[in-house]
């Protein structure tokens, strides 16, 4: 097999459901115009009590490998970490929540991107299944039957961006693609950027990572020596999975015991790559009606300072 030129690492933790359609969409078969794209795909089950099956994650293409990662720990961090020490690729995708389905142009995306920019920093915002923001349509009832049912409804494995029309909202307040984005749950970054930054910070030791995905991602865009690239048109897509209300105070009290600081999303708009396709157009007035006025009222930031 030709040498990877991207690693995808992929982080689970109980997923065997989500799993199975997260690395379809990864797949040869439902990704599109990557003929000449060398990948491989490092799926690390970070101590699930119910692993999932090595033989389904290789048996989706000879560049897929399985890891089960031993921890005590309830964040995905040194899985994640580990995952791309272990990859190959010049280029590293990081999807730290494995439950995000993708749209089927995001790895061309990738490395387009990665042909038109010196260094840059390349985000698929994320988006969730379902009426709306899961946060909001999980207290109301909204689970993994209701989603199974409504991904039956669609046959997404044929035409992925038809995931777009069961798809409620972007995801936790991201404002869209026309927004101030403040995570990405699929990212694509040069290997020497990752190191550079640190990776994810191991102090990050709550649940789910608490805030990592989103200290990582403010760090990268704040960044002067990256560019930050938004993949217009292609989004990574939240599968409902063990939800809990989360923390938010004690994730917020972690990051700024480590950071010195509290959270706030970095003000720092992107350069858009891509195109929107039919199915996207209803997410894609709602996104940019409130993305739009966010960016009215709150200033860019400045990184020459």
């Amino acid at each position: 097999m030709t040498a990877p030129s991207l690693s995808v690492v992929v982080t689970f933790h109980n997923m065997v459901r989500e799993a199975a359609r997260t690395l379809h969409t990864l797949s040869r078969g439902y990704q599109r115009e990557i003929d000449d794209l060398a990948y491989e795909v490092i799926a690390i089950d970070s101590a699930s009590t119910r692993p999932l099956p090595e033989a389904d994650v290789c048996g989706m293409g000879d560049n897929f490998r399985y890891e089960y990662f031993q921890t005590a720990s309830v964040s995905p961090v040194e899985a994640a970490n580990r995952g791309v020490a272990h990859s190959t690729g010049e280029w590293v995708v990081v999807m730290v929540d494995g439950a995000h389905v993708l749209s089927p142009g995001v790895l061309a995306g990738f490395a387009a991107a990665g042909r038109a920019f010196g260094n840059p920093f390349i985000a698929a915002p994320p988006v969730h299944l379902g009426p709306g923001r899961q946060d909001r349509t999980a207290p109301a009832g909204y689970n993994q039957e209701q989603e199974d049912r409504l991904l039956g409804t669609i046959d997404w494995k044929a035409d992925g961006y038809e995931l777009f029309r069961v798809a409620g909202a972007p995801s936790d307040s991201i404002l869209g693609w026309f927004g101030c984005q403040f995570e990405s749950n699929c990212f694509c970054l040069k290997r020497s950027a990752w190191q550079e930054l640190g990776g994810f910070d191991a102090r990050f030791q709550s649940r789910a990572g608490g805030l990592v995905n989103l200290d990582f991602f403010r760090r990268a865009v704040e960044s002067p020596g990256l560019e930050y690239v938004l993949l217009l048109g292609e989004a990574s897509f939240h599968q409902i999975h063990g939800w809990a209300p989360y923390p938010l105070r004690e994730f917020h009290q972690e990051y700024e015991s480590i950071r010195g600081r509290p959270y706030d999303r970095p003000r720092r708009r992107p350069v858009y790559l891509g195109s929107l396709s039919q199915q996207s157009l209803p997410l894609t007035r709602v996104s940019a009606n409130a993305g739009l006025a966010w960016w009215e009222q709150n200033p860019r930031m400045n990184l020459t300072k």
